[in-house]
């Protein structure tokens, strides 16, 4: 699994990840659901699905973004850039 975008919430960290094709939303190591791109994933995540976690708190009261521009790439503070 690769992890290339993260979103810092009050609960805790939300990554985008690749694995084996696909596009994972994770949190507390853990797949929320999969998509087939990225932006699908950040949109879900960001209020389209509803999702129960840390105790039932919904994400979509989080303030998670939509728009992958403002998520954090992991993979360029990894290499510096």
């Amino acid at each position: 699994m690769y992890k290339l975008y993260v979103c810092q919430t009050r609960i805790g960290p939300f990554f985008i990840a690749y694995l084996r094709g696909q596009y994972s939303v994770i949190f507390e190591n853990e797949s929320l659901a999969r998509y087939s791109t990225p932006e699908q994933a950040a949109q879900h995540i960001s209020g389209r699905d509803h999702f129960l976690v840390g105790g039932g708190i919904d994400t979509q009261y989080l303030g998670i973004p939509a728009n992958l521009h403002f998520w954090e790439n992991c993979l360029q503070q990894a290499v510096g850039l």
